[in-house]
């Protein structure tokens, strides 16, 4: 079983929304969203317009991991691992740095 290597990237983060920061900005619509976990950014997922969760993590290569901002959604990308694994009601252990 492959393991994400960037945990040590987690954060405690304050969300930046309710919605898609870009999109509430420029009038664009979000199918689902997603949280950064090095920087609490709120983007849109790969289905929407705009895939704003994407542009962010390859904008800022430091903030590899976002999580499902969807509620009931316990779900977390790492982007360069390229793996989907699940957090059962709770978040790996944030790094304090």
């Amino acid at each position: 079983m492959r393991t994400c290597t960037h945990l040590d990237t987690v954060r405690e983060v304050t969300p930046s929304g309710d919605g898609c920061v870009e999109c509430l900005r420029d009038g664009g619509r979000w199918v689902h969203l997603r949280l950064c976990m090095a920087c609490g950014h709120v983007g849109c997922c790969n289905s929407s317009p705009g895939k704003h969760a994407t542009a962010h993590a390859h904008e800022h290569a430091d903030h590899p991991l976002i999580r499902s901002f969807e509620p009931g959604e316990d779900w977390w990308y790492c982007y360069p691992d390229e793996l989907t694994f699940e957090v059962e009601g709770q978040q790996p252990a944030p790094s304090h740095s």
